[in-house]
């Protein structure tokens, strides 16, 4: 017996972070020594992860990306720029990105598709790196491998940028059934392409009535993103003369960025279809009743969009990476360099950071470029200084035409209160055209650079 066959059978429940990427319902992957034995063989399915996956050979020191988000992408292209000797392979999933920054605008039919929709393998061709679809089932820090459903790849550097997964416990829905039901039915519209096309459809079918949105507590995917949604659905249901009440229960005290425009949006332009409660944290949902509970209160609907609060995702947690001090289970890193503790070869990046920046877009566009720097010097043992990433968001709050506001910060390291603060915060609360074409600019230049030469 090959001593990779007896690794299998003696080691395999040992490997960190046996769990699938970016899947919100995902149990983790299980072959106990158990198993394998009563087959008297391995099973295909778990051989095809003790083969090694075909790639071409690295020419240089591989560096593995899990996850093509705007994070691992950005990633991927400036490794590259700052050692080309990297042999980079991008890992993820899906086989198309779809762009999550800017789909309110494209709820409300302000942009196309194809806009946010884009090809990783232009972006690999383009950046000279390799793309692989796979599914990350876990990885082996002591062995250095990653380990998909189409074999493993050894590593040099690995780069976890697997994006978040729903909590749906923390708004009172425990059971795995009902759970699968509300994504399925009431998606949030953070994970994947598919929760957009069904929350587009409820968006130009409701018929009227009691729409529920809510805002999450917790560090959440994209602070004002919850707020632009409803503005949008109300602009859609305002010019398709829908008699809608868009019920917007937020968990938190009050608008978290953007306050006086977003109120002053509500106040102004849809106050007819949009009721503000803060303070209106959810403790429980019932599907059947079609009503939302909070602690004082319950609010029937006649549809929904739920967004439950976040968490980095499983692979970080199942990996033992995760921060036991983190309500969110985000990686334990080095808050300056992004690498795992106690372990230079590993880092995390994008929602998953342990870090309290933004989780826009932007950011982990900015962020990622720092870490590529990092990594490529650590490889040439070169130190990088630490600069803050920079924060960049577009709030759409009118269309026909699309009209926006926007808001620019950076973070700097409080030494006296050991965290982050905002620094050289620039914002425009008051929406107007050109700030809707500059979000429009700003994310072509943003897909130019991720995804074409």
């Amino acid at each position: 017996m090959s001593n990779e066959k007896n690794f299998s059978r003696r080691r395999f429940l040992q490997f960190t972070g046996l769990t699938l990427v970016g899947a919100a319902h995902a149990a983790p992957a299980v072959a106990t020594e158990q198993a394998a034995s009563s087959v008297g063989a391995t099973p295909p399915a778990f051989a095809r992860l003790l083969r090694t996956a075909s790639l071409p050979q690295p020419k240089g020191a591989r560096v593995v990306i899990v996850g093509g988000g705007w994070s691992g992408l950005t990633l991927a292209k400036y490794l590259k720029r700052h050692n080309p000797a990297f042999d980079v392979l991008l890992i993820d999933r899906h086989p198309s990105f779809v762009s999550f920054p800017l789909s309110n605008s494209w709820l409300a039919d302000q942009i196309n598709l194809d806009f946010l929709s884009h090809s990783f393998f232009d972006a690999a061709d383009n950046h000279d790196y390799h793309f692989l679809q796979a599914t990350v089932l876990g990885f082996d820090r002591e062995s250095r491998k990653v380990y998909t459903d189409v074999g493993h790849i050894a590593y040099e550097y690995l780069v976890l940028a697997p994006g978040i997964d729903y909590d749906y416990a923390r708004i009172g829905v425990e059971d795995a059934e009902q759970q699968e039901l509300l994504f399925q039915h009431y998606p949030g519209g953070f994970v994947s392409a598919s929760e957009l096309l069904t929350i587009k459809h409820k968006i130009q079918t409701f018929k009227g009535g009691t729409f529920v949105l809510n805002v999450p507590n917790g560090d959440y995917r994209c602070t004002a993103a919850p707020y632009e949604r409803a503005c949008m659905m109300a602009a859609v249901f305002k010019k398709r003369r829908v008699h809608a009440k868009i019920l917007l229960l937020d968990m938190n005290t009050g608008i978290k960025i953007k306050k006086d425009g977003f109120h002053r949006a509500f106040d102004e332009l849809y106050k007819d279809y949009i009721e503000y409660l803060p303070s209106s944290e959810i403790s429980g949902i019932d599907l059947d009743a079609k009503a939302v509970t909070t602690e004082f209160d319950e609010y029937p609907f006649d549809d929904a969009i739920i967004y439950p609060p976040i968490r980095a995702s499983r692979l970080i947690d199942e990996a033992g990476i995760a921060n036991p001090k983190s309500p969110q289970r985000a990686a334990n890193t080095d808050p300056f360099r992004y690498h795992v503790v106690g372990d230079e070869h590993v880092y995390v990046t994008g929602d998953s950071r342990g870090q309290p920046f933004s989780k826009g877009g932007h950011t982990a566009h900015s962020e990622g470029k720092y870490v590529a720097e990092v990594i490529a010097g650590h490889a040439l043992g070169k130190d990088i200084a630490w600069r803050s990433p920079q924060t960049m968001c577009f709030s759409s709050v009118e269309i026909d035409p699309l009209q926006a506001m926007s808001i620019i910060t950076y973070y700097k390291f409080n030494e006296q209160t050991n965290v982050f603060d905002f620094d050289r915060t620039h914002m425009i609360e008051d929406w107007d055209l050109q700030g809707g074409q500059a979000s429009l600019a700003w994310a072509e230049g943003m897909f130019r650079d991720l995804f074409y030469r």
